[in-house]
C-alpha cells in the first residue's frame, strides 16, 4: 500500500516553457538542443533555451545543512519521486533513481528517460549502486537528521541535499521551494523561475474558470485508498495536504476537518502530509460535499469503492458529483501539481455543462 510521499494520486496538462534570458556565470544550453532532444523525454526541454549556471553552489537545505559545490551538480542520484520529477522538469537527467518502476506507474507529468539506473527502492536505497554511478550529488527526501537513509548517506563522501516532501503549513510553497532548491543545486535556477511563473499564471487562470462555473457547493473532499485483504481503506486528504490546498486555491472548501475526523476517522493520521484514514462509511461524514478521488493505477481499489452499496447511496454519488482523477502524483512538483489543478477544474466545468 503506498503512502502519500509514497502513494499514488492523479493527472492532466503540462507546462510549456520557452523562455530565454542571460545571467552572470551561465552557459548557453541551446547549442546542445539536438543532444538534449535525444536524451530527454519532455518536449519543453527539447525546446528549452534557458541557461545553466556554472557558478559555485553555496546553499542551505531544508534541514539547515550547508551544501557547497565547486560547480553545479551534473551527475545526480535522486531518491524520491518528487525530486526525480523536478530534475526532469529542469531538464536534468538523473544518472540514478530509486524505485524507477513505481515512478513510471504513478508519475505521469515527466517521463523517465531510458538508461537511468535503478539504485534500489525509496526508503531502502542500495548504497553500492549509488556510489558505483560516481555521483556529484545525492538528493534525498527527509524530515529530520534522524532519517535512517540520510544517516547512511552522511557516512559517504558524496554531498547530500536533504529536502522535505511537504510542509503542512504551506504545501504549495513547499512544492515550489523544493523545486527551486533542486534547481539551485544543478544550476537551473533560470529554468525554475520560468516554470514557476508559468505555474502561477496557470493556477490563476483555472481559479477564474472555477469561479465562473459557480459550483452548487464548494465543499469538497479528495481521497485515495487501498484494499488489504477484503478491507477497503479510504484516506481523506485534510488541511495540510497539497491537493487540499489546491482545492482551496481554486475557491473550494475542505469538508474533512478535525470535527469530522473525530467522528468518522479511524486513526492513522499523517500530519506531515495532511492525511487521515477511514472506511467507506466514513465518507458520509462530509455530507453533500463534492467527492474527488484518485486513479487506482491498476490496484483495483476504486472498483471496490464503486461497487459498494454505501458509496452508491452517498448524496454526491446520487447527484453525479463524484470525480475520479486521471493518474497524477499527489506529492509531485510543478507539473504534477498543474495536472491536479486541471483535473479539479475540468471536473467542475464538465459537471456544470452536464446540468
Amino acid at each position: 500500500m503506498p503512502a502519500l510521499a509514497r502513494s499514488a494520486v492523479t493527472s492532466v496538462t503540462a507546462l510549456a516553457l520557452l523562455l530565454s534570458a542571460t545571467a552572470c556565470g551561465v552557459t548557453d544550453t541551446s547549442s546542445s538542443a539536438a543532444e538534449q532532444s535525444a536524451t530527454t523525454a519532455s518536449e519543453s526541454c527539447a525546446q528549452d533555451t534557458t541557461k545553466t549556471s556554472t557558478d559555485p553552489v553555496s546553499m542551505t537545505d531544508d534541514l539547515g545543512r550547508s551544501l557547497n559545490l565547486d560547480k553545479p551538480a551534473e551527475r545526480v542520484v535522486v531518491l524520491e519521486w518528487q525530486e526525480i520529477e523536478d530534475a526532469l522538469t529542469l531538464c536534468v537527467n538523473p544518472v540514478g533513481v530509486a524505485s524507477p518502476d513505481g515512478y513510471k506507474t504513478y508519475v505521469s507529468a515527466e517521463e523517465l528517460p531510458e538508461g537511468v539506473e535503478s539504485v534500489g527502492e525509496r526508503g531502502e536505497p542500495d548504497l553500492d549502486s549509488i556510489y558505483a554511478l560516481d555521483p556529484d550529488l545525492i538528493i534525498v527526501d527527509a524530515f529530520s537528521e534522524d532519517d535512517p537513509v540520510l544517516s547512511q548517506l552522511d557516512k559517504g563522501d558524496v554531498p547530500v541535499l536533504a529536502l522535505k516532501g511537504n510542509d503542512s503549513s504551506d504545501p504549495i510553497g513547499n512544492m515550489k521551494n523544493v523545486f527551486s532548491q533542486v534547481a539551485e543545486a544543478t544550476g537551473r535556477t533560470e529554468r525554475a523561475t520560468a516554470v514557476l511563473k508559468e505555474f502561477d499564471a496557470h493556477l490563476a487562470q483555472k481559479k477564474q474558470e472555477v469561479a465562473d462555473v459557480k459550483p452548487e457547493t464548494t465543499d469538497f473532499l479528495f481521497f485515495d485508498g487501498w484494499v488489504e485483504g477484503s478491507n477497503l481503506t479510504i484516506r481523506p486528504y485534510t488541511d495540510g495536504a497539497l491537493f487540499t490546498e489546491l482545492g482551496k486555491e481554486l475557491g473550494l472548501t475542505p469538508a474533512w476537518n478535525d470535527e469530522v475526523n473525530k467522528s468518522y476517522g479511524s486513526g492513522g493520521v499523517n500530519k506531515e502530509y495532511g492525511l487521515a484514514q477511514t472506511d467507506v462509511e466514513g465518507l458520509a461524514g462530509v455530507g453533500e460535499a463534492n467527492l474527488f478521488y484518485s486513479n487506482d493505477a491498476g490496484t483495483g481499489w476504486t472498483k471496490e469503492l464503486e461497487s459498494s452499496k454505501i458509496w452508491k447511496n452517498l448524496t454526491a454519488v446520487k447527484e453525479g458529483r463524484t470525480f475520479q482523477f486521471p493518474n497524477i502524483w499527489g506529492a509531485g512538483g510543478p507539473k504534477s501539481t498543474s495536472q491536479a489543478v486541471d483535473a479539479f477544474t475540468d471536473a467542475l466545468t464538465s459537471a456544470s455543462k452536464a446540468k
